[in-house]
């Protein structure tokens, strides 16, 4: 995985994650938008995972953290290009407008695909955790996709 991060006061500080997949798109692509499959893998709390994948649709999810705490989270989805691109906009308590988080899919072969999970967030200290937690789910997402195909 390769980590890329910028910081220029006019536009935030942020970061890009990029890691190879042994899954095409599509097989990515159904693990990060159906609920059941991304709550095996995303740290979320079974049940608690609800997707409304289009412009405009929401998503829920409680997280649970390895030490046991659970939090919620709640956005929505800016752009939904299947299988390529998805945008995802989390709701950050005292912030106006959603965090943007952008996954772009690039299929290399017949079983592999790119993903680059880019962010911009305010502060270097909200960049350096989230992109911690979205080294987390990247880590999730390849050990589930290893697992083979999924219902």
């Amino acid at each position: 995985m390769s980590t890329e991060q910028t910081a220029a006061a006019a536009n935030g500080f942020s970061y890009t994650l990029t890691r190879t997949l042994d899954a095409p798109a599509a097989r990515v692509w159904q693990a990060w938008t159906t609920p059941d499959q991304y709550a095996r893998w995303a740290y979320a709390v079974p049940g608690s995972v609800e997707m409304d994948v289009r412009p405009g649709g929401t998503w829920k999810a409680t997280m649970r953290t390895p030490d046991g705490a659970e939090f919620p989270l709640t956005g929505s989805y800016t752009e939904v290009a299947e299988p390529r691109r998805l945008t995802i906009g989390m709701d950050v308590p005292g912030r106006p407008d959603p965090a943007l988080m952008t996954l772009e899919l690039t299929e290399q072969g017949p079983r592999n695909t790119v993903i680059t999970l880019s962010q911009t967030c305010d502060t270097a200290e909200e960049r350096d955790g989230a992109e911690q937690g979205s080294g987390m789910l990247l880590d999730g997402l390849a050990g589930f996709l290893a697992g083979g195909p999924q219902d």
